[in-house]
């Protein structure tokens, strides 16, 4: 029995979420005495799969092809396919990440698998079974998910679990995997790929996030944040309630319905901190508050508060971390 896990990539780089969920995985398999698959799908990916070994994989499938150069629904989703007929696993976990989602829930249907999708904590009962949990009803309600057969399989968020140490010291075995494509690859045209830039820092992965709420009162609201921010070396983050208004784009977006995030510092500015919100950044090492309000909920979950308003407060902090930053 074991555990298959997707190594999400693009051109070779591999997505943090990969190696995030490696690690929970590693956790469940050390509870379980389960080992650890992973499955490698692209062309000249070697790399990918030695990285696989050190993050924690005791087996690499990895279906290397010219088909694979770039993603495609359907062809990858028959390596999935494949990869979990061979390795017949007890639990497949990948990322809920773009094109997987698509791939692992074509696979799901195909080979008649259940799936708990966007999960954000995955547990064993006391039979071995997956516990997965997941937002349903538009983040309102957190939900686990229980399955009623094998294989049971997950995707999972982004920063839902801490990046793990790589160990290149490990070692593995690394396995080709035969998949017929059957004309898959050139049944979907990739015309080309574009980035966004927006000259900021992603939100998921940065280290420091300044967020705002609906007490921004406004997209000039976000002004004292930004500037916070870029002294800081931070994101911009925000509520729904931002987003939802059009104060400030989705990207920025943090908690169930929106980004997860594990920064080691996060600062709320002028939000309530309902439970929607609250899902996304409560793993962070260091929360601080600033809200007008003594009572709200955000207050809970820091460990420090500012009550004040966040107008004053901010270019306050502003100000203090350019003299103590010798800006």
């Amino acid at each position: 029995m074991s555990i298959l896990v997707y190594v999400d990539h693009f051109q070779g780089e591999v997505k943090p979420v990969s190696w995030e969920i490696m690690g929970k995985a590693r956790d469940v398999a050390a509870q379980a005495g389960l080992a650890i698959n992973a499955l490698v799908v692209g062309q000249n990916v070697d790399g990918v799969a030695a990285e696989a070994i050190a993050y924690g994989a005791d087996k690499v499938l990895v279906a290397d092809a010219a088909g694979f150069a770039q993603f495609r629904t359907h062809a990858y989703a028959a390596a999935f396919k494949a990869a979990i007929v061979t390795a017949k696993p007890h639990i497949i976990l990948a990322p809920t990440s773009a094109g997987v989602r698509d791939a692992a829930a074509l696979a799901a249907c195909e080979l008649n698998i259940g799936l708990a999708a966007d999960c954000q904590g995955l547990a064993l009962d006391a039979n071995g079974n997956l516990l997965a949990e997941r937002p349903v009803f538009s983040g309102n309600i957190l939900t686990t998910i229980v399955f009623a057969a094998q294989p049971q399989m997950a995707t999972v968020r982004p920063r839902s679990f801490p990046l793990p140490a790589a160990d290149k010291s490990r070692t593995g075995e690394i396995v080709p995997l035969a998949v017929a494509l059957d004309g898959l690859a050139s049944a979907e045209e990739v015309l080309k790929f574009e980035t966004t830039e927006t000259g900021e820092v992603s939100v998921e992965n940065a280290s420091i996030v300044v967020s705002g709420g609906r007490g921004v009162k406004g997209p000039a609201g976000f002004e004292p944040l930004r500037a916070l921010a870029q002294v800081l070396g931070a994101a911009v983050g925000a509520s729904r309630a931002a987003v939802d208004a059009g104060w400030i784009p989705y990207p920025a977006q943090v908690g169930q319905t929106g980004k997860t995030v594990r920064p080691d510092l996060y600062i709320a500015c002028g939000i309530s901190g309902a439970i929607q919100h609250l899902a996304g950044m409560t793993n962070s090492k260091v929360i601080v508050a600033i809200n007008k309000d003594k009572d709200a909920p955000i207050f809970d979950v820091t460990q420090y508060g500012i009550v004040g308003d966040l107008f004053e407060v901010v270019p306050a902090l502003t100000q203090a971390f350019r003299a103590r930053l010798g800006q």
